[in-house]
């Protein structure tokens, strides 16, 4: 028979132990109250050794937790590459944010984030350019195609993409599911791609 692999060093994680540390902190968020590891520890029943394994400080726990129910960030560019950016961007909110991440729970994560910059920068860390890596996908495709200019910075339009959203939750106050705050994003949209695909830079 062949050897059993060993075992590194430490206990080994148990099972479910990462769900229950994450909705647990997650249901703390959504109720308003302080996240703390005693209070996680009392609401997951599991121990602060088990949860200071998974997350390094209550602010990387809260990062995670703040992601919870998201959908993960899919495009497909088989229709074109804008036509899939629109769908993310335009399609049913449910679907294309998680049926369970609500209008509540984003306003929560941007009020959070905007008081604390430690769990700002966690968040950008974990979690934030691990969402854009679909998006900058897309864009080098649209390049490839010649969709869009070969001398953009990618980064940037990203940013533009997707400063148009924050913009209206933040700045104006409008839901994002509001059909007025929608076509007020997709001419933007347009603009931006119009802008994105226009004559390179003398």
């Amino acid at each position: 028979m062949p050897a059993a692999p060993e075992r590194g060093p430490g206990r080994p994680r148990k099972e479910g132990h990462d769900e229950r540390i994450l909705d647990a902190a997650i249901a703390l968020i959504d109720a308003g109250d302080q996240v703390t590891v005693g209070a996680v520890v009392a609401a997951s029943g599991v121990s602060r050794a088990a949860l200071y394994r998974r997350w390094q400080s209550v602010t990387d726990l809260v990062a995670a937790a703040l992601d919870r129910g998201r959908a993960p960030i899919e495009i497909d560019t088989s229709a074109g590459v804008k036509e899939g950016i629109l769908a993310l961007l335009f399609g049913d909110p449910r679907t294309v944010r998680g049926a369970t991440y609500s209008e509540h729970r984003f306003r929560t994560r941007m009020a959070l984030v905007m008081q604390n910059p430690d769990l700002q920068r966690a968040y950008w860390s974990s979690h934030v350019r691990r969402r854009r890596v679909a998006i900058r996908a897309a864009l080098d495709e649209a390049v490839r195609r010649g969709e869009l200019r070969d001398d953009l910075d990618l980064d940037a339009c990203i940013d533009l993409i997707n400063g148009v959203l924050y913009y209206q939750a933040v700045v104006r106050g409008a839901r994002l599911d509001e059909p007025e705050t929608r076509a007020r994003c997709r001419e933007a949209f347009e603009i931006a791609w119009r802008g994105m695909g226009g004559a390179a830079r003398p």
